[in-house]
């Protein structure tokens, strides 16, 4: 799903508050807040969506206890290196640029496609402007096509984009533009979509391979008995397994 390619230089931090092996027992769990339906903040400013869902199911099943922090997408790898949370369930992709910095566990969802939103079913989206997130796995996708991206630091600020006409379209997750297609006569879904990524998992760090073995072995568990797929299918993030 999303792109985000660090500098090397993030390859030699070491996490200070890094987990304590098996002996841990609450395990901060860093997501974005700003992208429905896989997270987003509810009414009382409280992490909800398809991931606060799952997270604490994955928590529940590895004996864990789950806090939950927010942070800006764009640094959100960064500051899971450095510490400030565990875990990232952010939407994120597995993607190998991303791989050289962090660890993932299995993926939790299948690829969900990538779509275009406009307000015409005739917009350029070849020869216009796109507008993506930055550092997401469809502004890279736009950039290797030689498409001219917009970036903007929020997915809101994307659909605003093509609103007032600074950009032809955006490209994001099919299941973040949908609801704004269904909601708003103004918007409208394009029939193109695009396959990128690998899926999506939950970044650790590198050197936190027993808790990626525990979340791996909690969300295998998920997969095993169904409840994986009734998440997948109550909040539409994706194909099912």
């Amino acid at each position: 799903m999303k792109l985000l390619i660090q500098s090397t230089a993030i390859l030699a931090l070491t996490a200070g508050a890094a987990l304590a092996g098996s002996h841990a027992e609450v395990v901060r769990m860093g997501t974005e807040g700003a992208y429905a339906p896989w997270n987003f903040l509810d009414d009382n400013g409280e992490v909800a969506g398809f991931e606060r869902e799952l997270g604490d199911e994955l928590c529940a099943r590895a004996e864990l206890t789950c806090e939950w922090v927010t942070n800006e997408w764009d640094s959100i790898i960064p500051n899971l290196v450095s510490g400030n949370y565990d875990t990232i369930i952010a939407g994120m992709s597995i993607t190998d640029e991303r791989d050289e910095v962090i660890d993932f566990t299995q993926a939790y969802t299948p690829p969900d496609p990538s779509a275009y939103l406009a307000t015409s079913m005739d917009a350029d989206i070849t020869g216009g402007v796109v507008a993506a997130q930055t550092g997401t796995i469809q502004a890279g996708y736009l950039a290797e096509q030689g498409v001219t991206v917009l970036e903007f630091a929020t997915p809101e600020d994307t659909i605003a984009a093509v609103r007032n006409g600074e950009a032809d379209a955006v490209l994001a997750d099919q299941s973040f533009l949908a609801p704004f297609a269904a909601e708003n006569a103004d918007l409208v879904m394009l029939e193109e979509l695009v396959s990128l990524g690998g899926g999506v998992g939950m970044g650790v760090r590198e050197s936190d391979g027993e808790l990626k073995a525990k979340m791996d072995a909690a969300i295998q568990s998920m997969k095993d008995d169904g409840t994986l797929n009734e998440l997948i299918t109550k909040w539409e993030v994706s194909s099912t397994w």
